[in-house]
């Protein structure tokens, strides 16, 4: 039977980080033998706490046995010893012993411990060298694979950058490309802004060139048609006809190809006033109700009672457009009827729209008609420029195919669009829409907002004029009694000069012709004429030159000018002291009637004078100012009663307020021109004053 018998116990940490005692070797490693001791716990876990040998000297039957092969006893002493390595519990020894332990026992024990701490520390050092080991040997390893890939990456990124460096050359190359093709494009739209000007520039005199001896033979052609003298034959009075209608149709054509060359160019003007829709009705149903019963076709005209007094925008742009619209419906219609529909609209025009999407309010003016109707493949292609439903059209119809594509610029310069809803066979119906209050343009054209109680400049497309073409005109400057009516005729064009200097010589005036306006000038100074008829377009200088230094010199200032031009300005001559306005082509008979006019107008005679001013004290000012023993004045405070006062009896000349009470004094001069009753007035144009 052996004499002692014992367990070891080593110091660890639990897998929370608490100390704890494993058993490391134990007597035959009983079943039931604790495995983990806590610290502090039993003899062997004080015995670590304390780092002190603990000596049982009477052990109880119960506390253990020690057994062998032959049999077993009860120890008679028990020791429990601290393994200690430089101050910390390596392990904890417990020995039982059938023999008491004597003090030699003890000292070999306690020293032995030491040795077994330094071992313990030993084995743990070396255990923990040789884990180390592994994990540096697996961290090696997997740096060298971390060194492999990384080698690798660097290879993939090397090619990489080299791609890279590739393609910023040829992003470089393309940029370099993209900025010689943006020079190339932006010299090219310098090109084409050139080209356009010098195509406006050469439309513009061309149609001048053309339309000055057009109107000329349009006169001439009358004339010849008139057959005053009878000496024609019915056959050549006929021929005499067919020109006379062939030039209108060509000068109609002209006109048209300026006004798209125009457009086109940029340079039209928006002249925005008010509108009032009573007078718009009333210029639709005069200009056209004559066309509709001549074709014995129903025109009906209809105006929203929910729409507004007025709209903004420029009345003559706006005329022109419904004009193109409502003679194509006239021309294509045969049968059915013809009917403008004017309403305030809350959709239909194009979603996108910029102008009409921010509008306060949108006006719909719809001219539809019972006509031949546009193919749906076709409905896009009329609004261009010298385009129709199809080539047989045009032959049969007449026409250029400008009409649309002018009336769809113009619509755009005046901040809305035209849209087309047609079947073919039952007819079409064009719809503009336009902003209530004009508020701008979708085409970059230039605006000009012109209160209508101030005078502006005429616009001007161009400031190249035409040459002149300098020819001597026989006329009576060498005849001239003290007594005689004088004519002074400012014309460049010799063809038309002609025309005007057999005229006036008809009416009982000896004529002078002057072709620029600086002699024009010079003539009218030295002779005093009775009367000047002025051209605008002159080869040294504009007639509203010539105009305004009349007007200035107070020797010339008196004499009447009749403005004879191809530019429209009528409201701007009336403006700035022109007796009366005539835009070409004029008719034999308008020019006769102008010419009996200023004749009458010239002739001594006690002069009636029509005021119309709607303000009490400016009104009686006025009269008091003007009064004359030779001039008898009939004073009116609205355009209704001036229209009443003209209807009864002729006026030589009116003092006109623009702002009346019931329409505008431009309103009222157009009213002038068109009534029949009114033009019985001997100045039909009138001049305003602001």
């Amino acid at each position: 039977m052996h004499a002692h018998q014992g367990t070891i116990y080593q110091t660890e940490s639990t897998p929370e980080g608490e100390p704890e005692l494993r058993l490391l070797a134990g007597y035959a490693q009983r079943p039931g033998q604790v495995e983990r001791i806590p610290l502090g716990a039993g003899l062997v876990g004080q015995c670590a706490v304390e780092k002190k040998q603990i000596l049982l000297s009477d052990v109880v039957p119960e506390y253990t046995r020690i057994e062998s092969s032959l049999g077993e006893a009860r120890p008679a002493n028990i020791v429990v010893l601290p393994v200690l390595f430089e101050g910390a519990t390596k392990a904890v020894i417990e020995l039982a012993s059938l023999y008491r332990f004597t003090d030699i026992n003890l000292t070999f024990l306690e020293q032995l411990t030491q040795s077994i701490g330094v071992v313990l520390n030993t084995i743990e050092a070396t255990m923990r060298t040789e884990g180390l080991l592994v994990q540096s040997q697996q961290l090696t390893t997997e740096l060298q694979a971390r060194q492999s890939e990384l080698q690798h990456t660097n290879e993939a990124l090397q090619q990489k950058a080299h791609q890279l460096a590739e393609q910023n050359i040829e992003v470089e190359r393309k940029n370099t490309e993209v900025e010689q093709a943006r020079r190339a494009l932006e010299e090219k739209a310098a090109e084409l802004a050139l080209t356009s000007k010098y195509k406006s520039e050469f439309l513009a005199n061309m149609s001048h060139e053309l339309r000055t001896p057009l109107n000329a033979i349009l006169i001439l052609g009358q004339q010849l048609a008139d057959n005053v003298g009878g000496y024609l034959t019915p056959k050549q009075v006929e021929f005499a006809k067919n020109i006379h209608s062939a030039g209108s149709d060509l000068l109609t054509l002209i006109n048209d190809i300026l006004d798209l060359s125009k457009i086109e160019s940029g340079t039209v003007t928006v002249e925005v006033k008010e509108i009032t829709f009573a007078s718009l009705r009333d210029t639709v149903d005069r200009n056209f109700r004559h066309i509709a019963e001549s074709k014995n076709l129903p025109f009906h005209v209809e105006f929203d009672p929910a729409l507004p007094r007025a709209m903004a925008a420029d009345p003559t742009r706006l005329q022109q457009i419904l004009k193109n619209l409502l003679s194509n419906a006239f021309k294509f219609t045969s049968h059915g009827h013809v009917g403008v529909q004017v309403r305030m609209a809350a959709a239909g025009w194009s979603p996108d729209h910029r102008v009409l999407s921010r509008a306060a309010g949108v006006v719909a003016l719809a001219v539809s008609d019972t006509g031949i109707g546009i193919a749906p493949e076709k409905q896009r292609l009329i609004f261009e420029a010298f385009q129709q439903a199809d080539a047989g059209t045009a032959r049969k119809y007449g026409g250029t195919g400008l009409g649309l594509a002018i009336s769809r610029e113009l619509a755009a310069l005046l901040g809305g669009e035209i849209r087309l809803r047609s079947t073919p066979g039952q007819g079409s119906t064009f719809t503009l829409y336009l902003p209530l209050i004009y508020i701008g343009t979708t085409t970059g054209m230039i605006i000009a907002s012109a209160a209508p109680a101030q005078a502006k400049a005429p616009s001007l497309a161009l400031s190249v004029l035409p040459v002149a073409r300098e020819e001597s005109i026989p006329d009576d400057r060498d005849t001239i009694a003290e007594n005689d009516k004088v004519m002074l005729i400012v014309e460049d064009d010799p063809h038309y000069a002609r025309v005007l200097l057999g005229l006036a010589r008809n009416k009982g005036f000896k004529a002078i012709v002057a072709q620029r306006g600086a002699v024009g000038l010079s003539l009218a100074r030295q002779y005093l004429p009775t009367a000047i008829t002025l051209d605008i377009f002159l080869p040294d200088m504009l007639g509203w030159t010539v105009l305004n230094n009349l007007k200035l010199d107070p020797v010339t200032r008196h004499i009447p000018v009749q403005i004879i031009s191809l530019e429209a300005e009528r409201h701007h001559g009336l403006a700035h002291g022109a007796f009366a306005y005539l835009v070409k082509p004029v008719t034999s008979e308008s020019l006769e009637a102008a010419l009996d006019r200023i004749k009458t107008f010239t002739t001594p005679h006690v002069k009636r004078l029509l005021v119309v001013e709607d303000n009490d004290l400016e009104r009686t000012s006025i009269i008091e100012l003007l009064g004359h023993n030779d001039i008898e004045i009939t004073a009116v405070a609205t355009g209704t009663e001036a229209l009443a006062a003209l209807s009864e009896r002729p006026f030589d000349c009116c003092v006109l307020d623009l702002r009346l009470p019931d329409m505008s004094g431009f309103e009222l001069l157009d009213q002038i021109q068109t009534d029949q009753r009114s033009r019985r007035c001997r100045s039909s144009s009138l001049p305003a004053r602001n």
